[in-house]
């Protein structure tokens, strides 16, 4: 029997997309489950595919051509590496293993180097897109030596998704680059996401209705802020229910889910010591959410605005639209800016070095946060490898500074009518932060040395002197 090109175990959604995907493009594949009902159920249903189900992973390891290529589709964690354990004696040298799921980058550089010592390759692999973008097109993120790249490149540039002809698909960088990047651009999908629903619960409280916000947002997808999430967030609102006729979206209730990559980026980031206000206000609104019965509870205690509906301040609708596009737009640029931060910093330290161009390039077709936006992120990159933040790149600064007062004024009004917008209002505020000449640290500095003789610098002394005061005044009892 003629041996096969790729394998994969754990056929749930995705990982039987993304057999489809691979199939499709000439490769026969060979499949794996531990439930082996689900394998011959899934060969079954596609008899005209070239698929070879295995009922062991004796048979699976055998059917392959070597090296071989074998991907894992499973729930990270534990079950990764108990897929490992039990393939590793069945392998050879050299063959290689693709983690595919939602990993932690840590347990990939983990997992890599212990494989390497033993002489297996293996591969951290973000795969962006979920269940549609696995069987037509993801964006692939992966990791690990760049001769292990090599060898699958072939099949990854054939099944990631297309733009302008271009794979969605590069080589990240060593190690466990490809998750790390994967873990950040799920972070930044955080900070999209919410701020989507800020500027829904605005327009809600200015009494639009759900018919208003779609054609708002199918506007705003026809122009710079086009994208999936714009896309998708048209369409939910003129979804309606069959069981009942009222629009889906006013029948979900407002706890929100999450898997952890959100949460993983925040803890990077505060280890990193890099600003993340956007994704770490999303990831804390997510958190905020699940409280719901304490909300509910405090709803009727604790007192908001003495106004009892939404006061435009004299604006019209149309205007409100346009204010509230612009301060979503200078968002979702500080989210960002603050994402690939996020990556420059960990990049650097961890030795991978990254090409942001690229990664953003990626980042146009197949996942999640696909959007026009990223063509103007590769630009900026391939302008200016060094650029320091994206908020300098030529083209995001005109909109920062030309959208800046309108964003002020979303945030002024949502403060004023008690709507919570914490990703609009923590970008602007780091935006602010990152603009000042002067912030009010020295005054820190000085508390810090006050209690504690932790020193500080002088603006009328070389920059690198530190100075303690020794005379503070004493406190008054």
């Amino acid at each position: 029997m003629e041996k096969s090109d790729f394998g994969l175990i754990g056929l749930a959604v995705m990982g039987q997309n993304l057999v489809l995907n691979v199939e499709s493009r000439g490769f026969q594949v060979s499949v794996y489950n531990r439930t082996t009902s689900t394998m011959e159920d899934f060969v079954n249903q596609h008899p005209d595919k070239n698929l070879v189900g295995c009922p062991t992973l004796e048979d699976f390891v055998d059917s392959l051509a070597s090296p071989r290529k074998i991907q894992i589709m499973v729930q990270a964690g534990k079950p990764v590496d108990a897929v490992i354990e039990s393939l590793l004696p069945l392998l050879d040298k050299d063959d290689i293993i693709i983690d595919g799921g939602n990993t932690l980058y840590t347990d990939t550089v983990r997992r890599e180097k212990d494989l390497s010592e033993k002489g297996f390759r293996f591969i951290g692999a973000g795969v962006s897109g979920g269940e549609e973008g696995a069987l037509k097109g993801p964006s692939i993120m992966p990791g690990g030596p760049s001769s292990t790249w090599e060898v699958m490149q072939p099949i990854f540039e054939a099944i990631a998704a297309k733009v302008d002809g271009v794979p969605c698909v590069t080589h990240i960088g060593e190690g466990g680059a490809g998750h790390f990047v994967k873990m950040v651009h799920n972070g930044i999908e955080y900070g999209d996401m919410q701020l989507i629903c800020e500027a829904y619960n605005i327009f809600k409280a200015a009494g639009f209705s759900n018919e208003e916000q779609a054609d708002i947002f199918a506007n705003w997808n026809d122009g710079d802020l086009e994208s999936f999430l714009i896309e998708i967030t048209a369409n939910i609102f003129n979804q309606k229910d069959p069981e009942t006729g009222t629009a889906i979206i006013d029948l979900i209730v407002d706890k929100a889910g999450q898997k952890g990559t959100g949460r993983w980026t925040m803890m990077s980031a505060v280890e990193q010591a890099v600003p993340l206000s956007c994704i770490g206000a999303s990831v804390e609104a997510r958190i905020l959410s699940s409280l719901r019965d304490q909300r509910k509870t405090a709803s009727s205690i604790l007192e908001g605005p003495s106004n009892q509906s939404f006061e435009l301040a004299g604006m019209s609708k149309e205007e409100l639209v346009e204010k509230v596009r612009n301060a979503l737009y200078a968002s979702k640029i500080v989210s960002y800016a603050q994402g690939l931060d996020l990556i420059v910093k960990a990049g650097k330290d961890n030795g991978w070095d990254l090409d942001l161009g690229a990664i953003a390039r990626i980042w146009r077709g197949g996942c999640i946060i696909r959007a026009k936006f990223l063509n103007r992120i590769t630009e900026a990159y391939e302008a200016n490898p060094t650029l320091n933040n994206l908020m300098l790149a030529p083209f995001f600064t005109e909109i920062l500074n030309s959208g800046q007062q309108d964003w002020r004024e979303v945030v002024a009004l949502a403060a004023v009518n008690g709507i919570p917008v914490p990703s609009f209002s923590g970008s602007l505020s780091y935006y602010d932060s990152y603009r000042a000449e002067r912030l009010p640290a020295n005054l820190l500095q000085a508390q810090r040395d006050f209690f504690g003789a932790h020193t500080y610098e002088r603006l009328d002394k070389p920059e690198g002197e530190f100075f303690h005061t020794e005379d503070w005044p004493e406190l008054i009892d």
